[in-house]
């Protein structure tokens, strides 16, 4: 190891660099791209990625929504375009029968209406859940709580509201908490407040009461307007969504066939559409950035094969001085790596500046089309060793090329 601190070797390294700086040049630029391209897509690739992540937000992302609509097809006596409703037995009913499957299983009813409080008021929506809404995405809250299993036991009127709702319906500053609003004339005491989620807000601006009490006082007896399912890991959603729709069906007296009767989102589905987008894009991301890589280490090798053609007759005389083979094979390995070393080091730095500039332009607000572009230090350090290991396999070759240049035939070269 004595040679790398040999101040020889490294004038020697020095002077061969400045004879050549032009060439030098475009070869550390093209080392110097590929190891920057690298950064950059695997940083704009995450970035990507965590874009994605925010709109699924915290859904729980392997579930489907399923409603009801008119049939298509008659079925046991019922007519073309026979309209009907979920029940409350259709949820026992898949409960009992894909216990292993789902996870989580939410009847949901909503309306519209009127809420006042105090002289301020506003339309909004009015959904009656149960506390597992929580579990399938959970709410933000600001102040309070969300519903629990007692106000569903007790028919409790209260209500979880927005931030936008409070705002528009109480005074700056005033605490929303223990406060009453008027929900189609009925006072509903106010015990949290929400705010806005990430990704994902099937509901926006709701206030969320007990399905208990929504069933009392909208008089919705067994009825449900839709209803969310959440399969366990390792579930094949879309099978379990043909599953559940094929049970309802039976269920409702729907044709097996019948294609119009019941409307679903398969959210899961949708999913895994964009994360196979995104392995795609990985992919290409890591083959365009080795491929770009290798070509520029290639160029090194290509450089040192040019440049020990040069230098054939200063090579020829230092084989006259009495130099070993070996001393001229560790200059030329040498000499690609450092050249290596110095161009990875300048794409990773660029690189990393460039990522910086996206994540300022293109990272911040709630619309921010890539959210945190970057590349794990675990990444960058195993690209830059095997940069460095490409310049040293690559540097045998015109080093090899070099001890085999005999003294007399250099001496004699013009």
């Amino acid at each position: 190891m004595r040679f790398l601190f040999d101040s020889d070797t490294w004038q020697e390294i020095y002077g061969s660099i400045r004879k050549n700086r032009v060439r030098t040049a475009i070869t550390i630029i093209g080392v110097l791209w590929g190891i920057f391209l690298l950064v950059v897509l695997l940083g704009a690739a995450r970035g990507v990625d965590n874009g994605f992540k925010k709109i699924f937000g915290d859904f729980a992302t392997n579930s489907v929504f399923v409603w009801t609509q008119a049939t298509d097809t008659p079925f046991k006596g019922f007519q073309e375009g026979r309209r009907f409703r979920l029940k409350m037995n259709d949820i026992e009913a898949l409960k009992s029968e894909y216990q292993e499957e789902i996870k989580f299983l939410a009847p949901r009813n909503q309306t519209n209406n009127l809420i006042v409080h105090d002289f301020k008021s506003g339309n909004f929506q009015v959904s009656g859940d149960y506390p597992i809404l929580d579990q399938i995405q959970k709410k933000k809250l600001i102040v309070g709580r969300f519903i629990n299993e007692n106000d569903i036991l007790s028919t409790a009127k209260v209500t979880v509201i927005s931030e936008n709702m409070y705002k528009q319906l109480f005074d700056k500053g005033e605490k929303p908490i223990g406060e009453y609003i008027k929900i189609n004339s009925i006072n509903y005491k106010v015990v949290g407040v929400y705010g806005p989620s990430n990704g994902i807000d099937l509901d926006g601006d709701t206030a969320f009461i007990p399905f208990t009490t929504f069933k009392r006082v909208y008089n919705t007896a067994n009825n449900i307007d839709w209803m969310v399912i959440t399969a366990n890991p390792g579930i094949d959603i879309e099978q379990m969504e043909s599953d559940v729709i094929l049970t309802l069906k039976n269920l409702h007296n729907v044709h097996p066939e019948d294609k119009r009767a019941f409307g679903s989102f398969n959210l899961g589905v949708q999913i895994a559409k964009v994360t196979g987008f995104l392995t795609g894009l990985q992919f290409m991301t890591w083959f365009v950035g080795i491929a770009t890589l290798i070509a520029g280490v290639f160029a090194i090798g290509n450089i040192l094969l040019i440049t020990v053609k040069e230098r054939t007759q200063e090579i020829g005389i230092r084989r006259a001085l009495g130099a070993t083979p070996k001393s001229i094979r560790q200059q030329i390995i040498l000499e690609s790596v450092f050249l290596t070393t110095v161009a990875g080091m300048l794409g990773i730095i660029f690189g990393s500046f460039i990522l910086f500039i996206i994540d300022a332009t293109f990272g911040q607000g709630d619309d921010a089309a890539l959210i945190n572009p970057t590349v794990n230090i675990p990444i960058i350090i195993i690209a830059f060793v095997t940069l460095i290991v490409l310049g040293t396999l690559i540097g045998l070759i015109p080093a090899h090329m070099a001890t085999l240049v005999r003294p007399i035939e250099a001496l004699r070269e013009e």
